[in-house]
């Protein structure tokens, strides 16, 4: 390993460049709007390129703002996770329910992921798949609660508010990465960071980051290092339970085994993006 490749921000435009060879497209944090947690404009592309109609009929619901309006809708059903509801129900509320079930407005039905098709025999649903936007955003400030100085802060402070890594699909966010640089920090000082400043609650307005809200947010956090990875997949201050993500020592997930085997073709834990975050495989 070379020692460039010991830095942590090349570490990061690494992972970038190998997922941008897979299909992801590079987003930049102007593009996320930190009040809705959507990266908008790609929730309005793929509806409107996947299903024109319905659209246009709710174009004629609304036809003054309609992807205001539109937005909106999608918003409500994201917070409904945030409420107490049967489990038939929640399902189709908060980020995965809206990925899977969609949102339901007016007389209008979208969907806003097509999941891969067992089979081609449906054009249609295998073009509409190929249409998935699939974006992954660096340093992506994501409170609605940063104040404009704190925006323009490019030191040590700002990382307070800055991600590292945030991915989206069709602009619902499914995955943050807080990524460490084992010759500089341990892969468990993501975890801390995600610990004591990945707060899903704002601790000054006692309001909730849109983010980082269990449900309402992005599905899962990893924390990673160029030698391991963990997850968890619900915030809590102190009490974020972390799991490893490894492959165990000889690659196999052997009973006992830690860590990741050593990668001759890159970094051990390739493996995430290569494999777990490849577009087919997400």
């Amino acid at each position: 390993m070379s020692l460039d490749a010991t830095r942590e921000s090349i570490f990061q435009n690494d992972i970038i460049q190998q997922m941008l060879a897979k299909g992801w497209q590079l987003g930049t944090p102007q593009g996320y709007n930190r009040e809705t947690a959507l990266y908008e404009q790609d929730v309005l592309d793929f509806v409107q390129q996947t299903q024109a109609q319905d659209w246009q009929k709710f174009q004629r619901i609304f036809p003054q703002d309609t992807e205001r309006h539109f937005l909106e809708a999608v918003v409500a059903q994201l917070k409904k996770a945030d409420i107490n509801a049967t489990d038939e129900q929640s399902r189709t509320y908060g980020t995965l329910g809206v990925l899977r079930h969609g949102v339901k407005t007016r007389s209008a039905r979208f969907f806003l992921c097509q999941f891969k098709p067992e089979h081609a025999l449906n054009p249609d649903t295998l073009a509409n798949y190929k249409k998935n936007i699939c974006r992954i955003v660096p340093e992506l400030v994501y409170s609605p609660y940063a104040t404009a100085a704190e925006l323009q802060d490019m030191g040590k402070q700002a990382k307070k508010w800055r991600i590292d890594l945030v991915l989206f699909i069709n602009g619902f966010p499914v995955a943050t990465l807080e990524l460490k640089s084992e010759f500089k920090q341990a892969v468990q000082n993501a975890m801390l960071q995600y610990k004591r400043t990945r707060l899903p609650k704002d601790p000054e307005t006692n309001k909730p980051e849109p983010l980082l809200m269990f449900k309402r947010g992005a599905l899962v956090h990893f924390a990673v290092s160029q030698y391991e990875v963990y997850m968890a997949t619900q915030l809590a201050g102190e009490d974020t339970f972390f799991l490893p993500f490894n492959q165990g020592s000889n690659g196999a997930g052997n009973v006992g085994g830690r860590g990741n085997p050593a990668n001759p073709d890159g970094y051990a834990t390739s493996y995430l993006w290569e494999k777990v975050l490849k577009k087919d495989t997400l």
